[in-house]
């Protein structure tokens, strides 16, 4: 009697999760932090498998982080985000209710803001490579990501600008380059180049191609034109291939230098480095130019995500006189 051969196992649940990721394009990060959302929601339900569980665990499972864990709005509606690309995305189960469940609702909080005096301070107390990535997110609206994802190829030196790729939803869009920064990231890009020489010398220098285009475009990753303008000091595995190569800076140590700089300059506000991109835009409308201008700028799909800067235009009652002040006392 011939033996059956044995039929493939299908891929396990969190394979499948993260081949579907990746197919979408989804950041390595957003990838980790959806799978661990995942388990944690399979763990809450004792390991039964998603295709068993319905509506009610869905719910019992966000209430549990709202109520027993108190964790905030944005939490919360990142997790129940994940369980959305699992039931529909991975799984292919379209249940309405879903989208039905209640979503958190995020406090509407205006952001903090540097004045100019204020970032000028600050641009002070940091120098180098993370000195000059800060005075890029101020300089050019860019989100931190935005910045260290930067390639050589997308800055524009003749017509002084930046070719901000792949940004929030995936979108392109293009933000000016600074007069004043056009030198100094001259000089971060030929550091950057000797760095990459001496990459190849040692038989690496290939650097992360984005959706595949190491496969239509080989050899490119080893091209001037692909390498990041801000690369990271040493070579590390990359998490997904295994390969050794030489990343973009990491944004923890944008994020440490920042508040160094910002306690160094004596400001009592809790800024970040995501402040200078909320600074940028608001110091653009109190210069004058238009919203429609700023949301371009930004990125951002409605105007109405940008109008919140005018509100900080408008904090504080300026123009308004305190019932205070006219007692004469």
């Amino acid at each position: 009697m011939e033996n059956t051969p044995a039929q493939p196992q299908p891929p396990k649940l969190l394979d499948q999760v993260i081949s579907c990721l990746r197919v979408n394009h989804y950041s390595l990060r957003t990838e980790q932090t959806y799978l661990e959302w995942i388990k944690r929601y399979i763990r809450y339900h004792q390991m039964q498998h998603p295709r068993k569980l319905g509506a009610q665990h869905v719910e019992g499972f966000l209430s549990y982080l709202a109520v027993e864990r108190t964790v905030s709005a944005s939490t919360q509606n990142q997790a129940k985000s994940a369980l959305l690309f699992l039931y529909k995305q991975v799984l292919g189960i379209d249940l309405p209710w879903l989208d039905n469940v209640t979503q958190a609702k995020s406090p509407k909080r205006l952001p903090v803001v540097l004045t100019q005096a204020e970032v000028a301070e600050v641009l002070l107390h940091v120098e180098g490579q993370t000195g000059l990535v800060l005075a890029m997110l101020y300089g050019t609206g860019m989100r931190v990501m935005e910045c260290l994802r930067l390639r050589v190829k997308d800055v524009d030196f003749e017509r002084q600008h930046i070719l901000v790729r792949e940004g929030k939803g995936f979108k392109d869009r293009i933000t000016m380059l600074p007069a004043s920064l056009v030198s100094p990231l001259r000089q971060q890009m030929l550091k950057a180049e000797r760095l990459h020489q001496r990459d190849l010398q040692a038989g690496y220098g290939e650097t992360f191609m984005p959706m595949a285009l190491d496969r239509k475009y080989p050899g490119a990753g080893k091209s001037r034109a692909w390498q990041y303008v801000f690369p990271s000091d040493s070579r590390s595995v990359d998490p997904r291939s295994g390969v050794i190569r030489r990343h973009h800076l990491d944004d923890k140590t944008v994020q440490r230098a920042m508040k160094k700089a910002v306690y160094q300059a004596g400001i009592h506000k809790p800024a970040t480095p995501h402040t200078l991109r909320h600074s940028f835009a608001t110091h653009l409308l109190e210069g004058g130019y238009d919203i429609r201008t700023v949301q371009e700028l930004l990125g951002h799909s409605d105007v109405s995500t940008t109008m919140i800067y005018t509100h900080v235009l408008n904090k504080g009652g300026r123009g308004v006189i305190s019932p205070l002040d006219r007692l004469g006392r």
